[in-house]
C-alpha cells in the first residue's frame, strides 16, 4: 500500500537514560516517552508476585526474548509498509504477517508509519501507523502476545493510543478520536481492539490522570 504523506512528519531523536525513554523537541528539556509516563505510574503488584514466582532471572530473560520478538515485528511491519524485504526469525515475520494478513488488510489509507508526536512540554511517543482504518482517521499500534489478550488487561495499550492521537491533533490540526490495536499472539492468531466515542473519551481522561500522576511523582527533571 502506498503511503500518502498528509503531513510532513520529522523524526525526533530519542535517547535512554536511567528515568526511562527521553524525546529531544527543539531547545527544551527531553521530555518523557507515553511508555516511560505509563511504565513509572503502574501498579507493579501482579509484576513482582509473577516475578517471585519464576524468580528474577527466568522473568528478565523472557521480558528480554519479548522485547526483542517485538521489535524484529515492528520492523517487518515497517518494511512491509515501505515496500522492503522483510528479514530476520522466522516467528517475527510470521506474527508480522498474521497482522498484514487481518489488520493492515483493513487500512484504507496510510499516512505515516513510525510517527513521533508530541505535546509541548509534556511528553512524547512514536506511534507504529497512522491513517484510515475502515474509512475513519485512527491512530493504530502493533503489539503481538504469547497468548490471548482481555479487553481489561490491556489498558495500558489504550491510553497510549489516546496520548498519540491528543498530541497529533495538537500538531497537526486533526482531530483523530479513534485507536485501533492490531495484536499477532504466538500460535498465529489475530485480536483486534478498538476505541472510539465514549470509550475513547474515557482512555482520554485515564490518560491525564496518568500524566498528572508521573509529574506529580516525578517533576519535571
Amino acid at each position: 500500500m502506498q503511503i500518502h504523506r498528509k503531513f510532513n512528519y520529522q523524526p525526533l531523536k530519542r535517547i535512554d537514560t536511567e528515568n526511562g525513554r527521553r524525546y529531544i523537541v527543539g531547545e527544551g528539556r527531553p521530555l518523557p516517552s507515553v511508555t516511560t509516563v505509563l511504565s513509572k505510574t503502574k501498579d507493579l503488584t501482579a509484576i513482582k508476585q509473577w516475578q517471585a514466582r519464576i524468580g528474577i532471572d527466568e522473568a528478565n530473560k523472557i521480558k528480554t526474548e519479548a522485547s526483542s520478538l517485538g521489535n524484529s515485528m515492528h520492523k517487518n511491519l515497517e518494511k512491509h509498509i515501505l515496500g522492503e524485504s522483510m528479514d530476520g526469525s522466522f516467528m517475527a515475520q510470521t506474527l508480522a504477517k498474521v497482522i498484514i494478513k487481518n489488520g493492515l488488510s483493513k487500512v484504507d489509507e496510510i499516512w505515516g508509519t513510525e510517527v513521533a508526536v508530541y505535546s509541548k512540554d509534556l511528553y512524547a511517543g512514536t506511534t507504529d501507523l497512522v491513517g484510515v482504518h475502515q474509512g475513519i482517521p485512527s491512530i493504530m499500534d502493533f503489539k503481538n502476545s504469547l497468548k490471548d489478550k482481555k479487553k481489561e488487561w490491556i489498558e495500558d495499550y489504550f491510553m497510549q493510543l489516546a496520548a498519540y492521537s491528543l498530541a497529533h491533533n495538537e500538531m497537526y490540526g486533526t482531530d483523530i478520536r479513534r485507536g485501533v490495536v492490531m495484536i499477532a499472539t504466538r500460535d498465529g492468531k489475530y485480536q483486534e481492539f478498538i476505541i472510539e466515542n465514549d470509550e475513547y473519551t474515557h482512555y482520554e481522561v485515564l490518560w491525564a490522570n496518568k500524566l498528572c500522576s508521573y509529574y506529580d511523582r516525578f517533576g519535571y527533571d
